[in-house]
């Protein structure tokens, strides 16, 4: 698939690229080549391939859900300026 110079144009706008008339062929080759390669890629019959969600066979390892911590609610709230019913209040900065 080959890429014109407004297609180029177009790109760098939405990519808020800054492309001189001298970068453009140079450009042109290596856009015209990634998109061939998505096309290979597109071809290649992917029938009986089961998806993967990670290239890798792995397990997350997951650790246990154990409370590591105490509620220290009271601690932190003894120095906020304003509590009401155990939450913090603020101040009301949209109207």
């Amino acid at each position: 698939m080959s890429l014109k110079q407004d297609e180029i144009t177009k790109i760098a706008n939405l990519a808020k690229l800054n492309i001189s008339d001298e970068q453009m062929g140079d450009y042109e080759k290596r856009l015209t080549s990634i998109l061939d390669l998505v096309e290979q890629m597109n071809n290649v019959d992917t029938t009986g391939v089961e998806p993967m969600a990670h290239p890798l066979h792995m397990t997350q390892r997951l650790r246990e859900d154990v409370v590591t911590e105490e509620n220290q609610r009271e601690h932190f709230q003894e120095h906020a300026p304003s509590i009401e019913k155990g939450l913090f209040v603020v101040p009301k900065v949209i109207e």
